[in-house]
């Protein structure tokens, strides 16, 4: 059965990603080539669904510590969430990054990749405040929405600062941290919170 337009939790990790694909090349065949050809557009996209696949396995981890998550999360524009994950720590908008075989550092402002410098802090800075307006908008009172970026295949991670504005972790890790966090939300507040998260009007706007 295909998922249903309108409820987000029956979106698979990724979903968003394969609709991009599909658009970039339309014949399935010419579609699986490209999956294996290093320097096509697909396959940078093909790196990122897997980045986004491993992460949604770790979270869903946290299922019976009382956590609900949500997947490929589409806003109007087009663009997408990686992933949303409600719990008793609270929400957080999760980025998944993958960088195969690279040295990761994260200093106070900014992540390098070898060396290279990205705009993964700020992108998901961004992101967590318009996921923090749109459900704050939905539910009548603040949400607040911590940002996370999940770290896949990086051959090293260097996080220099331990209070970070975005939380920066290697995959394997998500479930851990995340579960140890201090309680800020009721079980009742997490269902509702993921009860308006779930259908895609909310993130019409």
């Amino acid at each position: 059965m295909q998922p249903l337009a309108d409820d987000l939790a029956r979106n698979r990790p990724g979903d968003a990603v394969r609709r991009k694909i599909q658009e970039l090349q339309p014949n399935p065949l010419l579609r699986v080539i490209d999956r294996w050809r290093p320097k096509t557009e697909i396959y940078s996209w093909i790196i990122g669904l897997r980045g986004e696949v491993l992460t949604a396995r770790r979270l869903a981890k946290l299922r019976g510590h009382g956590w609900l998550t949500l997947h490929a999360v589409q806003w109007a524009t087009g663009t997408d969430i990686d992933h949303i994950a409600i719990g008793p720590a609270g929400v957080f908008s999760i980025n998944s990054k993958r960088h195969p075989g690279k040295a990761v550092w994260y200093g106070d402002r900014e992540i390098t990749v070898n060396g290279s410098t990205t705009h993964h802090i700020a992108a998901s800075l961004s992101e967590a405040r318009r996921v923090s307006r749109a459900l704050s908008k939905h539910c009548g009172f603040e949400v607040p929405v911590r940002p996370v970026i999940s770290v896949v295949h990086a051959r090293k991670l260097v996080v220099k600062n331990a209070n970070t504005p975005v939380l920066v972790l290697e995959v394997g890790q998500l479930d851990r941290v995340l579960s140890g966090l201090t309680p800020t939300l009721a079980a009742d507040q997490v269902a509702h919170i993921y009860g308006i998260a779930r259908w895609s009007h909310t993130w019409s706007a």
